[in-house]
Parts: C-alpha cells; structure tokens; sequence
C-alpha cells in the first residue's frame, strides 16, 4: 500500500509540476492593451488562450518552451517562442496598414468598449472547431445560443435561436453585406457550405446591437469577416471523418504576395453525410475564390462564394409514439406506395459575387464601398399520392386507357428563383478621443415564386406549371455612430441612429393567389449607452430601439387582417470582472 501511494504521490506530483506558464500581456505600438486577442499553442493541442481587458493571459502547457501564435484582428499577427517562467512576456502588435484591413466589418461591427454584450471568435477558434458542421453548431457554446438540425447531427439544414428569438430576427452579414433572405428574413446556412473554412473572424452581439446593414436584429446581430491578408504563400489539405458516414473535405490554397501588390485565394470543400434520421442524407459542394489589388492607400478585392446542396427532406419531426420507439423515423417520402420515395429533396444554388474597395485618406479617416449581386435558385421535390388534379389548375386528364382521372399521384417542384444586388458604404473618422462612422447601403431583390408538375400516374409525361408569382423588394438605410472617450480614458459615450426605408411588393401566393401587397415602412432605430473599464473591471449600460418589417409568411398568415411591424426596446447592464482565468459578467 505504502508502495502505490508512493507512485500516486510521484504521477500527482509529475503532473502538478508538468504544468508550466507563461503570463503575456498583448498591446498595441502605444501601449494599448488588446482586449481579446488570441494566442495559439502552435503544438498539437492548437489550444487557444484570450486575452482580459488589460491585454493579459496565462498560457498553460506540459512544456517549457512554447511555440505561439498570437493574433488580433486588424493586426498583422505575430509568431514567438517563449520558455515558461515568472516574467511577464510583452507582445506588440503592429497595426495592418487601412488598406489591408476589412474595414467593411470595422464599420459595423461593435468595438472593444462598446456598450453592447458581444463574442467575437477568432480564427484559430474557428479553425479548431470546424469539423464541417454547419454555423449555428460551431456558436452553440456562444452564450443564450441554441441549436437544431433536421438531419441531427448538424449538416444539411440547421437552425439558431439567440435570447429565444429566431433566425428571422437574427441579422447577419457577411463581410458587412446583408445574408438573410429577403422575404422570408430567415437564414438558410445549408447554401454556404464549409463557409467556415473562409472565415477569419466572427462577431456576435446579442440584442438590438448596433446598426448594421440588413434585416432589423431583435435577437443578435452576427458578423462574418473572410478577408484576411495572406502575403505568404500557402496550401491546405484538410479532412474530417465522422458518425453517419460523414465526410467532410477542404482544400484551400494562396499565391501569397505576387509583385508587391496582388493576391489570390481559393477554396473548394465537399461534404456528405447520410445523418442521423431516415433517409437524411446531405450532398454538399461550395467554393471560394477571392483576388486582391494592395496598394499603399487602397485596396481593391473580387470575392466570389459559391453554393450547392442537396438534402433529403427532414423537417417534419415525429410524433411522441415515435420518439419512444421509433427516434429516427422520417415522414418525408412516405405518401409513396411501397417503399419511401427516394428523391423528396430540397435543391438549391447560392452564389455570392462581392466587389469591395478600401482607400485611407489619411491616419485618421478612412472610405471603403462594396457592391455585390447574390443570385438564387433552386427547388422541393415531393410525391404526392391521390392528389385532387383541380388543386392544380388542372383539368382531369385520361390514363393509359383513356379514362379520365380527376384525382392521381403526382410528383411535384416548388422552385425559387431569386437576385439580391445592391451596395454597401463607409466613412469612418479616428482622431484623438473621438470615433465618427457614417454608413448606409442599398439594395433591391427580384423574386420568382413558381411550381410545375412534373409527373402523374395517370400521364408519366405530363408536364405543367400550376403557379408563378413574382415579389420585389428594396431597403435602404443610412446610419451614423459617434463614440467618445472621457479624458481619463476610462468612460466612454456611445451614441448611433439609424434610418432604414423598406418597400415589399407580392403578386400573390400558391395558395392565395388573388391575395396581393405593396407595402411601405420607415424606420428609425436609435442606440445610445456609457461604458467603463479600469483595471480588470468594466461595466455599460445602453438603451437601443430595433424595428421589423413583416415577412411573407405574417402577410399569407394574416389575410384577415394586414400584419404590423414588429418594435423591440433593448435595455442592457453589464458588470464584469476579468482575471487571467475567467471572466464573470451576465451573457
């Protein structure tokens, strides 16, 4: 016994001691601490550390030298090695020139002391964690994020819930350009495969946030960044295997710097899965392809992302017999004969092509403008058995034996077709304690809603388009941010107003198609809040209005009555602590 206690006592000991740190405090040129910066374990753990408010982290490792990556966004990252000891380790990162920076998000994204509650994910993190899931699995440990997927196991299509609210309350922009779909407001993640892979930072502020370009956010605001300057050169292979034969592959690659001034990236991922329930298989495809002109000034950068997926339908649930007996069961399909009809699928093309250009006038103020075009197309299939023909707009139709059939099976596609263009602009002033923004964008969006019959059982060659209606819509918005930085640099104000302008147009629906819209809204949504931070405490409180127009279900739900718009006041507190361990505050 005395024995074994012996060698516990060594192995306890052995790890305790194992265990070595380094404390590293990130700053700018100044002397300005970094709140939130990443340092990277370069081993194999890849285990990432962030830094508090006063710039300061503790990595822990098994080594005493250690291998780190350090990284800011905004900053040209920094690669050290330092060896485990009570000194405190000083990191200085040098500042992207305007030009190299995605000054697109830096004008709608929320700063370090910004009165709003955020999470910002670095690339590392991301990197990590992606392991060809779709976006809402990869924020599900973000704070009041919740999560779902038809499929079950997180690819095809999936679901989030910020503070309750759903995807059509949730605005999300990709490089500051506007993703939701603009009728439903929803947002469809399975169109933008392994985007994750592209994705240099993320930020997510939950409530109203501040003003962004895009749908009214009630419950969060997310933030995608795929710019990143690459001046080296790079290839990547990587590949994931997992539950329900899941595969997941990537191969991204990078010119690095070619003559001083231009860079090329790309990427193409493919994903598969046959999912956890019945029949849910996923099939996806997506690329990337981005070049960039650098200069001293200004910066101007073509982005392509690309999008295709096809998925088995399971979006229906179960019912409680079958989710005690039967968890897996997928109703989709079945209104076949026999055996389960093996092409209910939902289709769908999603190409995103982005044009962006960034010029510093000087220190202090710098302009950057983007126009994009989103196209959109795709379609459902479903069987669907003894269907009634005059449901259709169809006239009976005779069978083999020249019978006329009023009611038969039949195969049909529900199909969208769609575009979104538009533009996206900002000015952003820096000078001594004050932070000036103005901003706006603009866009239009043609939509087609249309169904054809592509079978019957009574006519296997008949053919005919049953619906087709179009719908338009234009938004527009201009908003300014002013922040200021009380002498003592501890307090800050915060103020933001924003104008948006909608204008929706339906020509009607599948199932109410004498049922027309032509409707006009006129936002205003004003943000005002104060912030502190001294030492490892800091604090805000803010007040912001967001507003929201309905979408194209409240209009076919609400034909009685003409739905409204929908208001939320946000009120915010926060109080938090930081050490080099934790933080403490509410989500």
């Amino acid at each position: 016994m005395k024995r074994i206690c012996s060698i516990l006592s060594l192995l306890i000991s052995f790890s305790v001691a194992a265990q070595n740190t380094v404390r590293i405090q990130v700053v700018q040129p100044d002397g300005t601490a970094l709140d939130g910066a990443s340092i990277s374990l370069q081993a194999a753990s890849k285990k990432t550390f962030i830094t508090n408010g006063n710039g300061l982290a503790d990595v822990n490792s098994s080594s005493a030298s250690l291998a780190l990556r350090i990284s800011y966004a905004g900053y040209y990252a920094k690669d050290t090695s330092l060896t485990a000891g009570n000194s405190l380790h000083k990191i200085v990162l040098t500042p992207l020139p305007a030009a190299l920076q995605p000054v697109e998000v830096r004008g709608i994204r929320a700063g370090n002391n910004a009165p709003f509650t955020k999470t910002d994910i670095a690339k590392s993190t991301i990197e990590k964690n992606n392991l060809g899931q779709d976006i809402p699995f990869l924020l599900n440990q973000t704070p009041n994020v919740v999560v779902n997927s038809d499929a079950g196991n997180g690819i095809g299509y999936t679901g989030i819930r910020i503070r309750g609210s759903d995807a059509s309350r949730i605005n999300m922009t990709i490089n500051g350009i506007p993703y939701n779909d603009a009728e439903s407001q929803g947002l469809f993640f399975v169109n933008l495969p392994d985007l994750l892979s592209s994705v240099s930072s993320i930020q997510v502020q939950r409530g109203v946030g501040t003003s962004s370009n895009g749908a009214g956010a009630f419950g969060a605001s997310m933030n995608f960044s795929t710019h990143s300057y690459q001046p080296q050169a790079y290839a990547e292979v990587n590949n994931s295997v997992g539950s329900f034969s899941t595969f997941k592959n990537t191969i991204k690659a990078g010119s690095g710097l070619i003559g001083k001034h231009f860079t090329i990236d790309a990427r193409v991922s493919n994903i598969s899965s046959e999912g956890f329930i019945d029949r849910a298989s996923s099939r996806l495809q997506s690329g990337q392809f981005t070049v960039g002109y650098w200069g001293k000034k200004s910066s101007l950068r073509f982005n392509a992302i690309l999008g295709k997926e096809k998925t088995y339908q399971a979006w229906y649930g179960i019912s409680e017999a079958d989710k005690n007996n039967n968890r897996t069961f997928n109703s989709a399909g079945t209104e076949k004969p026999g055996s389960p009809y093996d092409n209910e699928t939902d289709n769908y093309w999603q190409n995103h092509y982005q044009l962006f250009f960034n010029h510093e006038f000087n220190s202090h103020s710098v302009f950057n403008t983007a126009l994009y075009l989103t196209t959109g197309r795709g379609y459902y299939e479903q069987y669907k058995a003894n269907a009634r023909l005059s449901s259709y707009g169809i006239n009976p139709i005779n069978d083999g034996n020249g019978i006329p059939q009023s009611r038969t099976d039949l195969i049909r596609r529900l199909w969208l077709k769609n575009k979104l263009f538009g533009q996206v602009f900002s000015w952003q002033h820096t000078k001594n304690r004050h932070e000036f923004t103005v901003g706006g964008g603009w866009s239009f969006y043609p939509g087609q809603h249309f169904g054809d019959v592509i079978w019957t059982a009574a006519q296997p060659n008949f053919r005919q388009r049953y619906y087709d209606f179009d719908a338009s819509k234009s938004d527009i918005n201009v908003y300014s941010k002013y922040q200021y930085s009380l002498p003592n640099n501890r307090w800050k104000l915060f103020a933001d107003v924003q104008y948006r302008f909608v204008h929706y147009k339906i020509d009607g629906f599948r199932n109410n198609p004498g049922v027309s819209v032509n409707e006009n809204w006129n936002f205003i949504n004003p943000k005002a809040g104060i912030s502190y931070q001294h030492q490892n405490w800091s604090g805000f409180l803010s007040y912001a209005v967001g507003n929201k127009e309905p979408n194209r279900d409240d209009f076919e739900a609400g034909l009685t009555q003409l739905p409204r718009r929908e208001q939320l006041h946000d009120v915010e507190l926060n109080i938090s602590k930081k050490n080099c361990c934790a933080m403490y505050k509410p989500a």
